[in-house]
This record gives structure tokens, C-alpha cells and sequence, in this order.
């Protein structure tokens, strides 16, 4: 695998952030260009308890929940049939 200059492998990387007085972090610019994250864009927080804390793209969010629970439907369109 090959590495960047800092040593770690390439398409990964590690970042210390801070939380903030009102529970903000800033993701580093590594990770917003690794992940194309934009201004504005909307970031889905998962949570568990014991293997911690992650964030998804909501459209890669979506995508991935289509394929366990049907068409991925993010519109509510599939509630409106039943």
C-alpha cells in the first residue's frame, strides 16, 4: 500500500479535532477533499455506543439503506403508497 508524506496509507488518514462551546467539531481538509464534502452539504451522524461515533454523506446514507430496506427512498415517497 502506499503512503503519503506523513506516512500514513493512501486514502486514509487520522486528524485530532476539538470540540467546540456549542459541540462543533471541523472535519480537516484532507477529509473534506478525501470524501468531496462541500459547504452546506448534509452529514448523517451514526452513533453506538461501543464502537463509537461515524459520519456519512446523506446521499451515501440513503444509497446504502436502499439496498437493506428497498429503494432507498429519501423523499418519503414509499410511505405516501402504503
Amino acid at each position: 500500500m502506499a503512503e503519503k508524506k506523513n506516512g500514513s496509507p493512501e486514502g486514509r488518514f487520522i486528524a485530532s479535532v476539538r470540540v467546540g462551546p456549542k459541540g462543533q467539531i471541523t472535519i480537516p481538509a484532507e477529509g473534506r477533499k478525501m470524501f468531496d464534502i462541500k459547504e452546506g452539504d448534509t452529514l448523517m451522524v451514526l452513533g453506538d455506543r461501543e464502537r463509537g461515533i461515524a459520519l456519512l454523506k446523506s446521499d451515501l446514507f440513503y444509497t446504502l439503506m436502499g439496498g437493506v430496506f428497498g429503494d432507498g427512498d429519501k423523499n418519503g415517497e414509499a410511505d405516501k403508497k402504503i
